[in-house]
């Protein structure tokens, strides 16, 4: 037995309550021996109550005011081992040790048998800094004091509360702007009341305006909270506009079958994530999918690696290969690119749709497997078998549910969640933290048209970061328009400079009020104030 196991001994034995004589026709041995069980029970129970605890406890003589025990719990949070407390005083413990007046404090609970603070800052070991709540209490055991000290970690909480607090302001602020306007049209409102003789019934309706903006603000805040919750809760597919949807739907539909898909859609679209969702709703989900890029694999090694070799297949086989189709077996396989697949394969690959078999490359023996065959182009298919790039019988195998992902030009309300996906993931890597968005960023990223999809949008958000030295991330799209886009031209600051200029001639160049610039583009007129600076717009421009 070490050192410290003597001392954990002596402080079980410390907290023994003196036996008491239990009369009866038993001998006193006998008695003598069931109370020592019985206190042996009390004290594993409190034991594995003390160990076992999701709050931090340390036990401290009053006395002396040294630390008599401290539980695994406390030892992990803050990082220190057993014999850093066993012994200590409480403020001689390095997260302790700059506690203003710990001194007085203990003096106080000795006296008074409770002290409590609700939000104290304490420092790791590793120099973390946390905020724990810290509860004490006196306890008389065997005629001596011992102080019970509780301690919660409670760093989450107050990080929410923060998190909440900033979204009320936020949301009061907005009100607060909101209501400024509506102070304003209702003076222009009283006037109209008193010449038309209608001051009630203005009122009432001025009063359900004011009602619906404000419900209007709490809707909008419910929806930012439920954005956020799900970017923390969506690992793959991220997403609710109606086209993203539809997708999904049709995921759920096919996943629980064996049967092939064909997935469709431009580069960048993310064909592959369509295919994880499958799998991972099917059946075969406690296996690895196989992913096969028939573009990337050379035309001479293709077969080798879908379909594997024996050693001495080929010059350079020097040793027996699995192919991919084994290893997907009982699995799903990808096929991307399936359009970039040899005339010759097709005829190979129908046969194992048809019936899962195949033969190496180099043995006369049949390979039987059972694999769910999902295939992704960036073609039109169809056209390619029309033009006879693709084998008619095998594209409807292939071809038995299609799904079609949207560019993410028909997805534009995505584009925030996916921007709010791609920081968290940035800001992990780089060590940033962003905040905010401006508005602008945001309407300029839908006004794209966005020719690489997800990839592309994913690449500027991650140049922002690079650049961003705030808490505010500013994108700047692409400011010319690809040939992909025939139905724009200019680009999208001439663009936008253009409407401004022509909402200000609209409304003989007054920004704010009713029927104003501001108003008829539906932005705050500050913002709109903002914007012409920017673009360098004046009365004569």
């Amino acid at each position: 037995m070490n050192s410290n196991d003597k001392k954990r001994q002596q402080r079980q034995n410390q907290f023994k309550e003196p036996h008491q004589p239990i009369k009866g026709q038993k001998s006193r041995e006998t008695k003598r021996r069931q109370a020592d069980k019985a206190l042996e029970i009390s004290e594993t129970r409190y034991r594995r109550l003390f160990e076992a605890a999701q709050d931090g406890i340390l036990l401290i003589d009053s006395e002396t005011a040294q630390i008599l025990d401290v539980n695994p719990f406390l030892l992990n949070m803050l990082g220190y081992s057993y014999t850093d407390f066993l012994g200590m005083k409480l403020w001689e413990i390095g997260p302790f040790r700059d506690i203003t007046a710990s001194r007085l404090r203990f003096t106080e609970l000795q006296n008074n048998g409770y002290v409590r603070f609700e939000h104290l800052p304490l420092q790791t070991r590793d120099g973390l800094l946390i905020d724990v709540e810290f509860i004490s209490n006196v306890y008389l055991v065997d005629q001596k004091k011992i102080i019970q000290c509780n301690i919660r970690d409670i760093t989450l909480r107050k990080q929410a509360e923060y998190a909440l607090q900033k979204a009320y302001d936020e949301m009061d602020l907005r009100v607060e702007e909101r209501t400024k306007d509506l102070v304003e049209a209702n003076n222009k409102l009283l006037f109209e009341i008193e010449k038309r003789k209608k001051a009630e019934e203005s009122l009432k309706e001025t009063l359900v305006e004011i009602k619906e903006l404000k419900s209007k603000l709490h809707q909008e805040n419910i929806y930012l909270m439920e954005e956020i919750n799900l970017l923390h809760s969506h690992k793959d597919i991220i997403g609710n506009s109606e086209s993203i949807r539809a997708v999904l739907k049709q995921v759920e539909q096919v996943a629980p079958t064996d049967s092939t898909v064909l997935i469709q859609g431009e580069t960048g679209t993310g064909k592959e994530l369509v295919a994880h969702a499958i799998h991972n709703l099917s059946a075969r989900k406690d296996r690895l999918m196989i992913k096969v890029n028939c573009a990337a694999l050379p035309p001479p090694l293709i077969e080798s690696e879908l379909f594997g070799r024996e050693k001495g297949a080929f010059t350079g086989a020097l040793s027996k290969q699995l192919g991919r189709f084994e290893l997907a077996d009982a699995s799903t396989i990808l096929l991307d690119e399936i359009d970039s697949l040899p005339l010759e394969l097709q005829a190979k690959l129908l046969r194992v749709l048809e019936s899962g078999e195949f033969e190496r490359l180099g043995s006369p023996h049949t390979q039987k497997v059972d694999v769910r065959i999902i295939s992704a182009t960036n073609s039109d298919l169809a056209k390619v078998v029309s033009e006879g790039g693709f084998r008619e019988d095998l594209y409807y195998r292939l071809n038995i549910f299609q799904i079609t992902v949207p560019p993410l030009r028909e997805r534009k309300d995505d584009i925030l969640p996916l921007v709010w996906s791609f920081v968290q993931e940035f800001s992990k890597r780089m060590g940033k933290r962003i905040e905010s968005i401006p508005q602008n960023g945001i309407e300029a990223l839908q006004a794209y048209y966005w020719p690489g999809n997800i990839r592309e949008l994913r690449n500027v958000t991650e140049r922002a970061m690079i650049i961003t030295t705030g808490s505010v991330l500013h994108l700047d799209v692409p400011v010319t328009i690809t040939q992909s886009d025939p139905c724009h031209f200019g680009t999208l600051q001439e663009v936008e400079r253009q409407h401004i200029i022509e909402a200000l001639s609209a409304t003989g160049w007054r920004v704010s009020g009713k029927n104003g610039a501001a108003e008829i583009l539906g932005i705050n007129p500050k913002t709109l104030e903002s914007r012409m600076q920017k673009l360098d717009i004046r009365r004569n421009s």
